[in-house]
């Protein structure tokens, strides 16, 4: 099976899954770290490098009511230290990268959870777990324009911006999976790094995207022909 190098995925629709199943709005995303869990797993399993999961987008933290803020916040300070202790996490030798506001808007409970984590992993450097938290695709491209302008750079090329995003050291995506059906991107995620990404919009609902729907996506691109624009 051709696998990508590089999977970005949009867990979407924990809060229907929810509401499907009775329970608080909010509470969907418990069980979407349960999913979470599954499918890292399985990526590591089949030696896929990068894995890039966006966990929480601006919008996410800044227009929706507050109790589901707290549920996210207290959710990331219990989940994040974890990984400085994950077997796996040691085994592979994967490093954890955090990109977006989260420093500047997240408790600092959550901060101090992202950093340890970080801490932990920070040389290794043979898979690469990314999480975008706090994140806008539109917000990384304004800032990196602004570090360019602030350094003086008169000649801007595809190397000079990515040196300047937050995801510059990412390659590019391959595929992109965003669970709950609806087929749209949001807010400008990872615009530069999108260019020629493979797009899938399964009906699943993510804290049901088990490690055999994410099986099932991996299938699906695979028998996909990539043109790069040729």
């Amino acid at each position: 099976m051709d696998l990508p190098k590089h999977i970005a995925i949009i867990p979407d629709a924990n809060r229907r899954w929810a509401k499907i199943h009775k329970l608080k709005p909010w509470e969907g995303y418990n069980f979407g770290t349960k999913a979470f869990e599954k499918v890292f797993k399985k990526s590591l399993e089949l030696k896929i490098p990068y894995i890039t999961f966006w966990i929480a987008s601006l919008d996410n933290l800044t227009k929706r009511p507050k109790k589901e803020v707290k549920f996210l916040c207290d959710l990331f300070a219990k989940n994040f230290p974890k990984f400085a202790k994950e077997k796996l996490i040691h085994k592979y030798q994967v490093k954890i990268q955090v990109f977006g506001r989260w420093k500047e808007m997240m408790p600092k409970k959550v901060v101090e959870a992202v950093l340890k984590s970080i801490k932990a992993t920070e040389n290794y450097s043979k898979f690469f777990l990314t999480f975008l938290m706090a994140y806008n695709g539109n917000d990384e491209m304004i800032e990196a324009i602004k570090k360019i302008k602030k350094a003086n750079i008169k000649r801007i090329t595809p190397e000079i911006l990515d040196k300047f995003l937050w995801t510059g050291n990412l390659p590019q995506v391959d595929f992109i999976i965003r669970t709950g059906g609806e087929e749209h991107l949001s807010a400008g995620f990872m615009m530069w790094k999108i260019q020629y990404a493979q797009m899938i919009f399964p009906k699943v609902y993510f804290p049901d995207f088990d490690d055999k729907e994410f099986l099932k996506a991996l299938k699906l691109y695979s028998k996909r022909k990539r043109r790069f624009g040729k």
